[in-house]
């Protein structure tokens, strides 16, 4: 119970110091692709139990290519490259954390497909 508070304490007035952050990336993320600002995965959490993992859009939606982004991939966006590098495209994960879906301290929730 201690925890949970912690987490919804702690990721709470970490969100509310980073929108401006979070709302300039959205911005630049906008203006460069013209496509949605935020990517939703489907991830596993605790108990098997799924959920969708909110961030920051880094790449492009139009092309095709493997699940999983290893170094320099193509469909990385200019914007998104300087976004990860930063972990800024991870900032939108602290609503998940509000909502109880993963703590701030623990194991990444991983793709289903993954845990399979």
């Amino acid at each position: 119970m201690l925890k949970r508070s912690l987490d919804f304490t702690l990721a709470g007035i970490l969100l509310a110091l980073t929108l401006p952050l979070v709302f300039i990336a959205a911005v630049l993320i906008h203006l460069e692709t013209g496509d949605s600002v935020f990517f939703g995965q489907r991830r596993m959490g605790r108990g098997f139990r799924t959920f969708k993992l909110w961030k920051l859009r880094t790449m492009r939606t139009c092309c095709v290519g493997p699940a999983f982004t290893l170094g320099a991939d193509p469909r990385i966006t200019n914007v998104g490259r300087w976004l990860r590098w930063f972990k800024i495209d991870e900032l939108p994960q602290l609503w998940n954390v509000i909502r109880g879906d993963m703590s701030l301290v623990g194991s990444r929730p991983v793709v289903p497909e993954l845990a399979e």
